[in-house]
Parts: C-alpha cells; structure tokens; sequence
C-alpha cells in the first residue's frame, strides 16, 4: 500500500518540483513478540478394515465420540471442522506382487482451542475416546492486527530514525515529511508444530508450552532533502 501523507499536500509544492528534489529511501522494520492465547489442532481418527463399510462405520463412530468429548470440555462445535476426509485402499507388495490389505479411511478435524490452557486435556482426551493421531498444533493470537499495527508504528520509527542518521551523514537537511510510505509486508503466521500419528496413553498427561509469537512489519519511505 502506498500514502501521500496529508501534510504535504500543504506545502504548496508542484509535481514538477516533486521531480526535481533529491529523495531518499529508506525501509525499517519492527517486531513485538505476542504470548498465544489460543491453540488451532489437528486431530485425526484413522481406522483399517477389509470390509470399507466397516472401516467407514468404525471411523465415524470414533470421530463421533472425539467430537462429543471436545465439547464436552466447553469447546464450541462451530470450532471444530472436518480438515479433511480420506478413503484409500491399502496394498502389501510381496515378490513383486501386489496383495489388497483393506481400506483405510481417515478423518483429520481441525480444533481451535480458546483457552490455551485445555491444549493439553484436549489433546489427552480426545486420544482416549477414539483420536489417533495428532498431526500439528498451531499456537495464535486472538487479535493480530492490534499486535501487527505495534509492529508498524516500530517499523515506521525505524525508517525514520535511519533517515535522520544519514542526513546527518551526507550533511543534508532533511524534510521531515515522507513523500511515501510503502507497507512492505505482513507477519507471516507462525509455523504448526508437527506431530507424529501415534497413539497416546490414556493414562499420560500431555503438557503443551506455547512459547510466544513474533510478529513483524516492514516499511519503506521516501523523504526528500536539499
């Protein structure tokens, strides 16, 4: 995005003259670190069997019961969505031969947890009603923008502070104003942390640490000195 800032529309100054002035540019960047408060999961029931209508049958009973269970914890049912759905037949190659095993079909639910603090009981709980896989788990923040707007404010006096020292540099007067003001990118959101698919003791309890969030910006402006 690019912004003529209002103050300059002031100055009484012509696009010729624009053209004629010496400009510098410069970018800056800023980051502010965000502790998560909210965890987004991916949760799995997979499920094998010869006989598809049983393997269907079996997957869907489970995925029933992991669905009753996160609500049971307080988690809306609008929080939970089906990321994906699979049904793949299933081979054993011997000698060179290939032998159908059965079917494999397999339900992945995306889970957003809104109290980071259930991440663990969620993930113990929905293991010991039927899930068997827990593939990644993606710790967030419940208002980015008020975090990434910070990280724009810092970015912009870091432009600006980079500006002021090489003016100083090349001994030039600089005009406080910015001609531009270029967003230059977003916060990219933070990577899921993989899991294996593995079964998970009903008796184990799972601790989750959900660390903090960088969240970054960059600019670039354009002043012009004399």
């Amino acid at each position: 995005m690019y912004y003529n800032h209002p103050g300059f529309q002031n100055t009484g100054m012509r696009q010729d003259d624009l053209t004629m002035m010496n400009r510098l540019i410069v970018s800056g960047e800023g980051s502010v670190s965000a502790v998560p408060d909210r965890a987004l999961l991916t949760i799995g029931v997979i499920t094998e069997n010869q006989n598809l209508s049983v393997a269907q049958k079996d997957n869907a009973d489970k995925t029933a019961s992991v669905i009753r269970t996160l609500i049971s914890l307080g988690i809306s049912q609008s929080d939970i969505q089906t990321a994906s759905f699979r049904i793949e037949p299933q081979y054993n190659y011997e000698n060179g031969q290939q032998q159908f095993r059965g079917y494999r079909v397999e339900h992945q639910l995306q889970v957003t947890v809104k109290d980071i603090r259930q991440t663990g009981q969620a993930i113990d709980q929905a293991a010991a009603n039927g899930a068997n896989s827990v593939s990644s788990i993606q710790f967030t923040v419940s208002n980015p923008d008020a975090f990434y707007n910070q990280a724009l404010s810092l970015a912009i006096q870091n432009a600006q502070q980079k500006a002021i020292s090489m003016a100083r540099a090349l001994q030039v007067t600089l005009r406080p104003v910015p001609i531009i003001v270029q967003e230059v990118s977003q916060s990219l959101p933070p990577r899921p942390v993989p899991f294996q698919a593995v079964m998970y003791a009903q008796s184990a309890e799972t601790h989750i640490q959900p660390g903090e969030n960088k969240i970054t910006a960059s600019v670039k402006i354009q002043y012009t000195y004399s």
